[in-house]
């Protein structure tokens, strides 16, 4: 792929500051908003904070411009998901994406237990990222060493479970809000629940709500940016910037 170079846009760059909140599609991955938002306005600098598997949806929180210093800050924040397990099932990956290695009968599960199951999680505890993921060893990310059938030990990471609600059951899924500190895979909590439960687990359906103080209620989607011209993209930052950015900005 060719090196992006703003000078070479058919359009002027565009240099206002701001935060986007973009609700991202399935199989888009975290990255892909980031060079569409980039190649479409030709904004020089973009980021995002806090990544989102390719078949997740929901909240991805963009910085433009003098706003990607802000990055780490913004990614450090609680985030809420809407997610889905589903019982019986065990893939390499712990959701839908990854091959499956495992099957087994879940008839002995009540809502009861696994209601409990869930719910145990909340507080503070440890997680082993799966090896699947972009924690890097030794230099080299963990899906990176996955894809040349490489497994490593992994060292348990701290994480925070704040809250986490059962909304829905219907053995074998499971429907759960969660909010959780950075870091935490809601994909490893579905499947730690399965060892729990003794029957295994995968993470079926997984939507990001909000990170921070900021909503997906708030979010622009994919298509809408479709549509919108630089003109567009700057009215909204101001816009927002107006209300919900300025409000995180008094209180930074």
């Amino acid at each position: 792929m060719r090196r992006f170079d703003p000078k070479r846009h058919r359009l002027p760059i565009f240099d206002r500051d701001g935060i986007l909140l973009v609700d991202k599609p399935k199989e888009w991955t975290s990255f892909d908003v980031v060079n569409f938002v980039r190649a479409r306005f030709n904004v020089p600098k973009v980021g995002h904070c806090g990544t989102l598997d390719p078949a997740a949806t929901g909240l991805l929180v963009l910085v433009l411009g003098r706003f990607t210093r802000m990055s780490a800050q913004l990614s450090g924040n609680d985030k809420t998901y809407e997610a889905t397990l589903l019982l019986g099932t065990e893939t390499d990956s712990e959701d839908m994406d990854g091959t499956v290695i495992r099957q087994s009968d879940y008839s002995a599960v009540d809502e009861a237990a696994l209601r409990a199951a869930l719910e145990g999680f909340i507080g503070e505890g440890f997680q082993i990222p799966p090896m699947v993921s972009a924690v890097k060893k030794d230099g080299k990310k963990l899906y990176e060493l996955a894809r040349s059938g490489v497994e490593i030990e992994r060292e348990p990471k701290p994480i925070t479970i704040h809250s986490l609600e059962v909304t829905r059951v219907a053995l074998p899924y499971c429907d759960f809000t969660v909010r959780c500190s950075k870091g935490t895979y809601i994909r490893t909590l579905a499947a730690d629940a399965g060892r729990k439960l003794g029957c295994g687990a995968v993470l079926y359906a997984l939507r990001r709500i909000q990170s921070g103080k900021f909503s997906v209620a708030d979010a622009v989607t994919v298509e809408t940016l479709k549509t919108w011209e630089q003109n567009d993209l700057s009215e909204h930052l101001q816009r927002f910037f107006a209300t919900a950015g300025a409000r995180f900005a008094a209180e930074r």
